[in-house]
């Protein structure tokens, strides 16, 4: 054992937000910072991304469409013993033309603030596309995003830190200035300014506690420790495994490691209706035991699909008051999560009316101004760029 890597731990939490005021959990820590990062170029058809056909130990369908380099800290420094990834030294140069470089949280329910580096970086020369990689435009990775459990979710997350000029550009010139998203992040007009949204952030943090200490993982309350699973006693809907894997093409062909298993799918979804012509969402400021600053803004609904008691979960079942707009199963990270698979959706509905009465903590956002949230680190959850990665602007 090298001590690296991640470890599972448990953690109490405590809050006044909500209805449940403490609970005990298993978590995934790990400390260390990893890359995830896609290498683009102009070709003569456009620009291309450079993505790789990678198996994961968790995978749904075992291979999916990931970035350029998806390792952690362990991986690139070689802690397991096993090679370099692949097209690491060009994140490492330091001449390299950086498109976007951000630190971003993963799922802040089971780890314990977690971030990883997101990147983009650009290259004029000629470099090799090894086995197992490919070039894809913009437009071809968003199309697979379409189909189920293709694009990982860390591709997802690092095309969903694209701003609106790199959109224009990687677009290939087919970026439509009246495609109703593209309005919402072209526009002016917002609900709501920019400013009192932050205030409203703040104001929440002020609000409410959001307390977190380490337990033993055998004093957890609500759960035990069997030789197979750390399983909860109650409705969690996920345990801890530990599997055996042999993969061929990894860095390190053979090893044995803890899983997260999801006992049921979850429901990622973004409501979003027009107002005064230009398409808001409907954002939740929601308080999660792993983030950095107590609360990230996220989806409309983020939950496991056996879940009743959350707000608008009754919507989703009532298919003539919406449009959907998006509508796939995509994966969670391979990697730590196994065989996880979570219902995406973005639906439109046409009376707004029918959401003015929202909980404190939810508002209506332009994507202008979620994409500025995005600029900064530790301020949109995974679950909600993963969403904002699937919309095509064309």
């Amino acid at each position: 054992m090298s001590g690296s890597f991640f470890t599972i731990e448990g953690m109490h939490v405590e809050t006044n937000f909500g209805k449940d005021k403490l609970w005990d959990k298993p978590v995934i820590n790990q400390p260390e910072i990893g890359y995830l990062g896609f290498i683009v170029k102009q070709f003569d058809d456009g620009y291309k991304f450079l993505v790789q056909a990678k198996i994961e130990p968790g995978n749904i369908n075992y291979v999916q469409l990931s970035p350029t380099i998806q390792a952690t800290k362990s991986n690139f420094t070689q802690v397991h013993g096993g090679r370099k990834p692949d097209y690491l030294e060009y994140f490492t140069d330091s001449q390299k033309m950086v498109v976007i470089d951000q630190l971003q949280s993963e799922q802040n329910e089971r780890f314990l603030r977690k971030r990883n580096r997101n990147i983009v970086i650009e290259v004029k020369e000629e470099i090799e596309t090894k086995d197992n990689f490919i070039w894809m435009s913009l437009i071809e990775i968003k199309a697979a995003m379409n189909i189920d459990n293709t694009v990982n979710m860390d591709s997802r997350t690092v095309i969903s830190n694209l701003q609106l000029d790199h959109l224009i550009k990687y677009y290939n010139y087919r970026f439509n200035s009246n495609n109703i998203y593209a309005k919402s992040m072209l526009s002016d007009f917002s609900l709501e300014s920019f400013k009192n949204l932050k205030s409203w952030l703040t104001e929440l943090k002020f609000k409410y506690d959001l307390l977190v200490s380490p337990k033993r993982l055998d004093n957890l309350e609500g759960w035990k420790i069997s030789d197979r699973a750390i399983e909860s006693n109650g409705y969690e809907s996920y345990r801890v495994i530990a599997v055996d894997i042999t993969i061929s093409n990894r860095e390190v062909a053979k090893w044995t490691q803890p899983l997260m298993e999801a006992l049921a799918e979850g429901l990622f979804v973004f409501i979003t209706a027009k107002i005064n012509g230009v398409i808001h969402f409907l954002v939740q400021a929601k308080f999660e035991s792993g983030c950095f600053d107590k609360v990230e803004l996220a989806p409309t609904i983020q939950c496991f699909k056996n879940r009743q008691d959350v707000p608008f979960i009754n919507l989703i079942k009532n298919k003539h008051l919406y449009l959907s707009k998006y509508d796939s199963m995509q994966s969670e990270e391979g990697g730590r999560f196994y065989r996880e698979q979570n219902r995406n959706m973005i639906i439109e509905i046409d009376n707004v009316d029918m959401l003015n009465n929202v909980p404190e903590n939810y508002k209506w956002m332009t994507l202008r101004q979620l994409y500025k949230f995005i600029e900064f680190n530790n301020y949109v959850n995974i679950q909600a760029r993963c969403l904002l990665s699937l919309i095509d602007y064309r």
